[in-house]
């Protein structure tokens, strides 16, 4: 049976009633105390992969790669100055050396490499993801960790892309935690890790609970909701008759440029606050009329995810051989729609001018 133990947080700071763990309780030297004794195996090249492993090797931790030799991700990470045989070997060989098993490679990748990874697992290690899709999944997944293993979870609340940038601006990032299996100092290991990265604080969830939140996330505001929303404003401006720049500039550039930017700098609250009484009215009224509808659909969303529809249609994809091209075809769909054409050509424009209130 796995371990779960009840924690005391030695925090006191806390949003909407929640306990955080703030990095200031976990300085870098006392990140480095807690690991001193650990070589870190990071498995996969990917975003998180990438910019996890680069974020511990920067504070100087003892950091390996495990990749499969000669492909993308092994010659990616040679010019990013990791050394073959002295920090960057292959699977096998990186999780036998490893005490902590940071599995960052692909949900189907983890699916692959399971049995391999398992044989080189050894008592008093730690397993460490940053998605609770295998674990959780596991009668789909198999992956099915030993009971003298810690398994652990860091699960950055932004792209890997933004865990490296903001590591390098020392903005920092928020992540989750959760410790599936307590084995051996799981907490001082987890509290290390996810301060060693980058956070600037963490929260508990569980490995179920952040699996069903991510995927609904995806699905929902974070991509799949934000891009039906776009397209279908874009749709009904240019079908009534406005043209592709002011439909595009109405739907998608105000908003990324000026309007989100304001609302993650100062809340919806402000923007309400401050924009005119014509907007403010429409908003109100128009949010109103949104929310009991799109409510019911991601609620519908959340289900699908929790009854297990959607594991079971990406495990079915990734049988498919020729999901890749499918794929492939319908990201083309998406890159070719007039709104994200202009997109393009905008970015273009800039790139190629000076901008100071007008083009010169």
């Amino acid at each position: 049976m796995f371990r779960h133990f009840k924690r005391q947080y030695s925090t006191k700071s806390f949003i909407n009633k929640q306990p955080i763990i703030l990095s200031n309780k976990y300085t870098p030297y006392k990140c480095k105390q807690l690991l001193e004794n650990e070589t870190i195996s990071v498995l996969g090249y990917g975003p998180q992969g990438r910019s996890q492993s680069l974020n511990l090797r920067d504070n100087n931790h003892n950091v390996l790669l495990g990749l499969r030799p000669n492909g993308n991700s092994w010659n990616n990470a040679i010019n990013d100055g990791w050394k073959p045989n002295k920090n960057l070997f292959n699977i096998d060989e990186a999780t036998h050396k490893g005490s902590i098993i940071k599995y960052l490679i692909s949900d189907n990748g983890q699916i692959e490499q399971w049995e391999n990874v398992k044989q080189f697992l050894y008592p008093n290690n730690t397993l460490y993801f940053s998605h609770g899709f295998g674990i959780h999944y596991n009668h789909y997944t198999n992956i099915t960790p030993p009971n003298d293993v810690n398994i652990i979870m860091i699960s950055p609340k932004c792209s890997g892309k933004t865990v490296r940038d903001n590591f390098l601006n020392s903005k920092g990032f928020t992540s989750s935690f959760a410790i599936h299996n307590d084995y051996n100092n799981a907490y001082d290991i987890c509290m290390g890790l996810a301060f060693s990265i980058g956070n600037n604080y963490i929260f508990e969830t569980t490995f179920e609970k952040e699996v069903l939140s991510d995927l609904t996330g995806e699905r929902c505001i974070l991509m799949g909701m934000i891009q039906a929303a776009f397209l279908a404003q874009y749709k009904v401006l240019r079908n009534n008759g406005h043209s592709p720049l002011e439909a595009y500039h109405e739907t998608i550039e105000e908003a990324l440029t000026s309007l989100y930017p304001i609302i993650d700098d100062n809340g919806m609250d402000w923007l309400y606050k401050n924009c005119s009484t014509t907007a403010q009215r429409g908003a109100i009224d128009w949010a109103n009329v949104f929310e009991p509808k799109l409510t019911n659909m991601v609620q519908d969303c959340y289900d699908s995810v929790k009854d297990e529809t959607e594991i079971k249609r990406l495990i079915e994809c990734n049988k498919d051989p020729n999901y890749k091209e499918k794929l492939d075809d319908e990201l083309k769909e998406i890159s070719s729609q007039e709104m994200w054409q202009i997109k393009q050509e905008i970015k273009k424009l800039k790139s190629q001018n000076k901008w100071n209130g007008f083009l010169l």
